[in-house]
């Protein structure tokens, strides 16, 4: 610090000394002012950067897209949108238990006599009963294969020619397997998830019938082909459904990154599989490019590649208006959820005797949403960038706050498209428990080892979620594509 000595010892030495001095002071000051300008910018990507990192720590599968298997052990408390019902836990009157009950016919008796008294031990033998008292055990019986041996019989006609009578259709090889063991081996690996050496293991522990993972993988094979054709139809009448949900999820091929894709309705799921995730397999899975109707999905960019109507997962939403009010502390985002659920009940409460809410119901619910966003937007100023930032390319990053407001402000046609079409679902659940299924398939086996194995898994799941949806048992379903009868479901023009 310059004292007052110093400054008139400047003073006197003349103006060139003072001008000099002024010069050199005034240079130090610009250089100090550009190094709080540098550490501002400095400290303010550092605090960006750190709330980055504490929102990324406090997502969970409770506010934000991640699946619950992320949450490792410390697992969110669990707080459930849904308002609390009046019935009590557990089976309401009515439903039809599964409660074990004796049958009229029993396979098998097994009487127990008296033979003599417990008090007196005077022979009973010959005395008749007063009364039985009857116990029944239900058991499984020893399972072993059924062998059916088919005999064509051989006769020579007095011409000369040797005759020989026909086998069923079906029958082509001297030993072989029926559709019922088909369908049981496809069940297991395609159903039940086992890995190909665990399914081979329990047909053979539990029905005597040793099978190799070769043999097991030509039956799946058989069964992927013979499917073609009620897969397809099936894809088809998805793609001509006014209301379809769509979702995505990753998936391990020859230990590469694939995407499986789902198309959903009530009646009928189509999945298949590819190594992109974006408009390419959607062009070549083939149902969006033609899709005329409303597709439900969670607003990933390439789905509004395609110009037929769209609405939006409202339990994304959710999750994220829950993740906003909770690490950003912003009231307008819990109001959001509250107006969001409010209309799901108004809707609910009008569907058994309209299909529509009154245009009264609907302007009110269009104000308040609009005054949530209004809240949302004062909450979430877009902020000016510094002078000293400099011009950059590209659009000005937003908070996720921000982001979600836009959203739900320039897409609230397809937000609410649930409130002005009541076919319209409030999320997208039913495609993802048609897509969780597959993960579940992923954690118990692992990965693909082919692609032509990963085909022919989806090709198969289709179909048994497609039987299982219309109320055919999955074995049933498959054993009907080993009898060439498969199911296909009516299709829905409505």
């Amino acid at each position: 610090m310059l004292t007052r000595e110093e400054a008139l010892a400047i003073y006197h030495a003349g103006p060139q000394t003072v001008v000099r001095v002024l010069l050199e002071t005034d240079a130090r000051i610009h250089a100090l002012e550009q190094q709080v300008r540098d550490l501002t910018v400095r400290l303010d990507a550092s605090e960006q950067r750190v709330k980055h990192l504490e929102d990324q720590l406090a997502k969970n599968s409770r506010n934000s897209s991640k699946p619950p298997s992320t949450d490792g052990f410390h697992k969110p408390a669990p707080k459930s949108l849904r308002e609390k019902s009046a019935r009590l836990s557990g089976g309401q009157p009515g439903h039809a238990g599964q409660t074990l009950a004796m049958v009229e016919k029993p396979d098998r008796i097994e009487p127990h006599r008296v033979e003599r008294c417990q008090c007196c031990h005077r022979s009973l033998a010959h005395r008749p009963p007063e009364g039985i008292e009857k116990r029944q055990v239900h058991d499984l019986p020893h399972i072993r294969l059924i062998v059916t041996e088919h005999q064509a019989e051989l006769k020579r006609c007095c011409c000369g020619h040797l005759n020989k009578a026909a086998f069923p259709e079906g029958v082509n090889a001297p030993v072989q397997y029926g559709p019922g063991v088909k369908a049981a081996a496809v069940y297991l690996k395609n159903y039940q998830f086992l890995p190909y050496q665990r399914s081979c293991e329990l047909l053979g522990d539990l029905f005597g019938c040793p099978m190799s993972e070769g043999t097991l993988a030509n039956l799946i094979g058989d069964c992927h082909a013979r499917l073609e054709q009620p897969v397809q139809q099936i894809k088809e009448q998805i793609a001509q459904a006014p209301v379809a949900q769509f979702d995505e999820s990753g998936s391990r091929v020859e230990k590469k990154l694939w995407w499986l894709h789902v198309a959903s309705t009530a009646t009928a799921t189509y999945y298949d599989i590819h190594p992109k995730r974006g408009t390419q397999a959607l062009e070549a899975i083939g149902i969006l490019p033609d899709f005329g109707g409303r597709a439900i999905h969670d607003f990933w960019k390439p789905y509004f590649s395609y110009g037929c109507a769209h609405g939006l997962c409202n339990a994304h939403h959710l999750r994220e208006l829950i993740f906003v009010h909770e690490q950003h502390q912003q009231d307008w985002a819990d109001t959001m959820i509250d107006c969001l659920l409010d209309i799901k009940k108004a809707v609910a409460l009008a569907k058994p005797t309209t299909d529509h809410l009154t245009k009264a119901r609907i302007r009110d619910f269009e104000a308040r949403y609009q005054s949530i966003l209004d809240d949302g937007y004062g909450a979430n100023p877009l902020s000016a960038s510094p002078a000293h930032a400099g011009k950059k390319r590209g659009r000005r990053k937003k908070t996720k706050p921000r982001n979600l407001l836009e959203r739900l402000d320039e897409h609230r046609q397809e937000a609410l498209a649930f409130m002005y079409d009541f076919s319209v679902p409030f999320d997208n659940n039913l495609a993802e428990r048609d897509i969780r299924m597959m993960k579940v398939q992923q954690k118990i086996s692992g990965l693909f080892r082919s692609e032509q194995g990963a085909k022919a898994f989806c090709r198969i799941r289709s179909y048994i979620s497609t039987a299982r949806k219309n109320a055919l048992g999955a074995l049933e379903a498959i054993a009907r594509v080993f009898t060439g009868n498969p199911f296909v479901p009516i299709a829905n023009t409505t």
